[in-house]
């Protein structure tokens, strides 16, 4: 694992270190979580859209449901 170096205002570093302790982790690993989601978003919208293409046509919503219909459900 390589070793970055980031600046930032010394108020949100200290912020966001009582933020991750919180969540009983470290802010290195809420920055390893962040850099790993950041880089997959255009892989994950990629595979919603093939998906969502994929289902164009196949999907089909039946008629909207009484106030009585949705009350036995």
């Amino acid at each position: 694992m390589r070793n970055i170096t980031f600046s930032a205002d010394e108020h949100l570093i200290e912020a966001a270190r009582a933020q991750a302790r919180t969540r009983n982790t470290t802010l290195n690993e809420e920055f390893r979580r962040w850099l790993e989601n950041y880089t997959q978003r255009e892989e994950r919208m990629r595979r919603y859209e093939e998906t969502t293409k994929a289902l164009r046509g196949k999907l089909v919503v039946g008629t909207r449901l009484t106030r009585e219909e949705r009350n036995e459900r």
